[in-house]
């Protein structure tokens, strides 16, 4: 379970920091590109994905 959660947060802080980049033009070459919603989004996957990251942390304590 663990290994998976690290997995599931680590691409959310990935994915979320591409959409970031893309929302604030700094990354081209998509229909996200400029779009500050698409920035938006990724803060939030990536905020998810560091819960899911601490979140993975404590199961692994407790096992």
């Amino acid at each position: 379970m663990r290994i998976f959660l690290h997995i599931v947060g680590g691409l959310l802080v990935l994915f979320g920091g591409i959409w970031i980049l893309q929302g604030v033009n700094i990354l081209p070459g998509s229909f996200m590109t400029g779009q500050m919603k698409w920035a938006v989004y990724g803060a939030i996957a990536a905020v998810a994905g560091i819960g899911v990251l601490v979140l993975a942390r404590r199961v692994g304590r407790r096992g």
